[in-house]
């Protein structure tokens, strides 16, 4: 698994190692932190094998690969700002393509034909129409989502090399949330990009208010509309995911989200009932490329994996903020 000491990466090995695998992590712990890790074992009552080393790194990919020997991978390492995408597009295209290269390199070296990719609904772009299907038009707005469907195309034409040759592209909708545990969540460095994150910061008293851009927006009530999903059915979309290449060979894609979509200030109202604390918010202006309303059909998860969404919105905002207060400083705590 590449970047699975990350958020999602975490608790998809919780899925993972409690069905029975064993896993082996590549992380360069650049946004992610070791005591995760740690806090994993602790969980699940198993170990794992992990490397630090940058992706890039093909040599030290593939020792690693040599050495664990894979039947498949899970491929969540890369970089995932959009705003910083478009700061810093050269960084993005080396990390994210570039390591993406390096490790089917690895892959290639050892037989390993099998692997899950962390895509994201960036790939669609402007809606042309809603929810996003799986057949919707690719037009990403930003280098973020080029090169999430950069890899997707490299992944496509790649699983036509080997007859038992299978690549899954799972396209996230808007993770959220956090193990019911309390034990791990979303750990952002200085000012959360997401939504979640900092509203558990200003109900923890951490920052004075939530920042809402744009409020006239064609929704329910003019702030922008997004479909969230809880980070552990995203977990267990990736379990499903894995036993589905096992046994499968090509290329597919498949839309991880809820189906629903969920405002700004739904979502703030929604925390505020079940934390029992207020969120203060300001209005700004609109940013550039935020899109008013982006939700999921998840119609072919559902029938080709056998998954769907289990958790409800209160769920994530119960979990995220057991999260924030057992761990106000994230894991640095």
């Amino acid at each position: 698994m590449t970047g699975g000491a990350g958020y999602i990466g975490t608790h998809s090995i919780i899925e993972l190692l409690n069905a029975g695998h064993d896993i082996s992590v590549i992380d360069d712990l650049s946004n992610s932190h070791i005591a995760a890790l740690q806090r994993v074992r602790k969980l699940t009552k198993r170990d794992l094998a992990f490397m630090q080393a940058d992706l890039c790194d093909t040599t030290a990919v593939s020792a690693e690969l040599q050495r664990f020997r894979p039947d498949g991978v899970i491929h969540f390492a890369g970089l995932k700002a959009v705003g910083a995408s478009v700061a810093r597009p050269l960084d993005y295209y080396r990390k994210n393509v570039g390591g993406t290269l390096s490790l089917l390199a690895g892959m290639e070296r050892v037989g390993c034909h099998k692997i899950v990719f962390s895509s994201s609904a960036t790939v669609y772009g402007l809606p042309q129409y809603l929810p996003y299907d799986e057949q919707h038009p690719t037009v990403p707005v930003n280098p973020y989502g080029h090169t999430k469907l950069m890899i997707e195309q490299i992944l496509r034409d790649w699983s036509v090399t080997h007859r038992d040759a299978s690549a899954v592209c799972l396209r996230y909708f808007n993770p959220a949330g956090a193990h019911p545990s309390g034990e791990i969540g979303e750990n952002p460095k200085g000012v959360p990009d997401n939504l979640m994150p900092f509203l558990a910061q200003v109900a923890s008293g951490h920052r004075p208010a939530l920042t809402v851009f744009g409020n006239d927006f064609e929704t329910r009530d003019g702030t922008g509309e997004r479909d969230y999903i809880h980070v552990v059915d995203l977990a267990r979309a990736h379990l499903a995911a894995i036993e589905h290449v096992r046994t499968n060979s090509g290329f597919q894609v498949f839309n991880i989200g809820t189906g629903r979509g969920v405002t700004v200030l739904e979502l703030a109202a929604a925390f505020t009932r079940m934390s029992g604390r207020p969120i203060a918010t300001t209005v700004t202006a609109r940013r550039s490329g935020d899109l008013a309303r982006f939700y999921a059909n998840a119609q072919r998860a559902e029938k080709t994996l056998g998954w769907t969404a289990q958790k409800s919105l209160f769920d994530i905002c119960a979990d995220a903020w057991r999260w924030q207060r057992q761990n106000p400083d994230g894991y640095d705590d």
